[in-house]
């Protein structure tokens, strides 16, 4: 439990960094250059993440049960997951009128994400993950919303196509996630 809390105190921790330390962090940008605060970024992302997920399978050795979620509530994962690969196409899709009209649909996937996976793990460690993804995305949004308020409103030329293609990929990533990869990966069946 404690490599996955050192690896979400990693990871959530630098994604912090806009939420409570945007001066500092505009500060480090200009004194070293962009490129190199991205560079350290994703380094100390990567590593975050490697360490949270590391840990995440070690809490799933010995479990912790805390609660036994009804099978049912899957159906729920399932249905609330589909939005939330949408919106994270809709992050990095240009021009759509999804991303357009939440503002910051990344961080919308993620509170999605992961409130869906809190409704079917009742074991202290995936409550430990996914609570972590919670509170941060939340706090991110919000901050998010407040540095776009303080900004002049931009216009943003949005497409038909773009928005139908955000939709089609994201459908597909679903698809392929909850037939495929989730198993793979995680080692769970999301239908099963």
């Amino acid at each position: 439990m404690t490599i996955m809390i050192l690896g979400l105190l990693i990871f959530l921790g630098g994604h912090s960094v806009r939420i409570f330390a945007e001066s500092w962090r505009q500060q480090q940008i200009a004194a070293r250059g962009e490129g190199t605060w991205k560079v350290a970024y994703s380094v100390v992302a990567i590593v975050g993440l490697a360490i949270a997920i590391y840990g995440y399978g070690q809490t799933r050795l010995n479990p912790i049960n805390v609660w036994f979620p009804p099978m049912g509530l899957r159906h729920a994962v399932a249905l609330l997951m589909l939005p939330a690969f949408i919106m994270l196409v809709a992050a990095y899709v240009p021009g759509n009128a999804i991303k357009a009209k939440l503002g910051h649909p990344m961080m919308l996937a993620v509170k999605i994400w992961a409130f869906a996976h809190l409704l079917v793990n009742g074991r202290l460690g995936d409550i430990l993950f996914f609570a972590a993804f919670l509170v941060w995305a939340i706090l991110a949004f919000k901050a998010a919303k407040q540095r776009s308020r303080q900004l002049p409103p931009a216009a943003q030329a949005t497409s038909l196509p773009a928005t139908l293609a955000t939709v089609a990929i994201g459908l597909v990533a679903y698809g392929l996630f909850a037939f495929y990869l989730h198993q793979v990966i995680i080692g769970v069946p999301v239908f099963g």
